[in-house]
């Protein structure tokens, strides 16, 4: 008789108490649940040290690459379901997942599509109607690409595959919140261009950002969900334009 394959939850945190129980809650079902925490100051360390079933570790974040390379590295088990404080595994997709690991013919990796909620409502279109990310994968096969230190990539030595049940995705939680998040990737994905040898230019400053907006609202039809779409699509071409903006003063430095 074959033995149940056993199943790793790995998360970083930072500042999540609003979202954080939720999230472990959705994810119960798995045998060890790793929490890497960045120093949080809002009750989201206190909340993860009292939970009996979390292994909760501070770390110090340097970027989102390295900070996922050593969570990932806390894992005891092969089979791993890397995902964010902001996301939710439905009872669908738990099945699935569970079926997966212990199919004898399962790929390495898989993507896992993502509804995205605006607030508590579902954003349909904007740009997101096709996102998707790696999150259940063979620990032995995988690794993050460390020259990515933002939107950070998973590299599979072997075969891939997709789930078909998709993953909540709560990103949006106020304006605020979002535009700092924005700001965030911006800077760090300046950082990585930067240390690429990418050089800032007046035409990337102005008209990267013009068609992101262009092509999330219009292309990709983010003008079908009214007002969330504008506020969408205008934060993550906001995103694009403090990614140049950063680039220049890195530059300037």
């Amino acid at each position: 008789m074959s033995t149940k394959a056993k199943l790793s939850a790995v998360i970083i945190t930072y500042n999540e108490v609003d979202y954080i129980k939720d999230c472990i809650e959705s994810i119960l079902f798995a045998d060890e649940i790793i929490v890497v925490d960045s120093f949080s100051t809002d009750g989201t360390w206190e909340y993860l040290q009292n939970h009996p079933k979390i292994t909760a570790i501070q770390h110090p974040f340097e970027n989102f690459t390295k900070q996922k390379s050593y969570a990932l590295s806390c894992a005891q088990y092969n089979w791993v379901y890397f995902f964010d404080a902001d996301e939710r595994v439905t009872p669908k997709l738990e099945k699935e997942i569970i079926l997966t690991i212990n199919n004898p013919t399962a790929k390495d990796a898989y993507w896992n599509y993502r509804t995205f909620m605006f607030k508590n409502k579902r954003l349909y279109f904007s740009g997101w109607q096709t996102d998707k990310v790696y999150r259940l994968f063979k620990k032995n096969s995988c690794e993050f690409i460390n020259e990515r230190i933002v939107h950070e990539t998973l590299k599979v030595n072997g075969t891939e595959g997709f789930l078909k049940e998709k993953l909540i995705h709560y990103s949006y939680k106020n304006y605020e919140d979002y535009k700092g998040k924005m700001l965030k990737y911006g800077q760090l994905k300046a950082k990585e261009s930067f240390l690429k040898g990418k050089k800032w230019n007046v035409f990337q400053q102005y008209l990267r950002p013009t068609w992101k907006f262009f092509n999330h609202y219009i292309i990709r039809l983010g003008i079908l969900d009214g007002s969330k779409g504008v506020t969408i699509c205008y934060l993550n071409a906001l995103g694009v334009y403090e990614r140049f903006r950063e680039l220049k003063k890195l530059q300037s430095e």
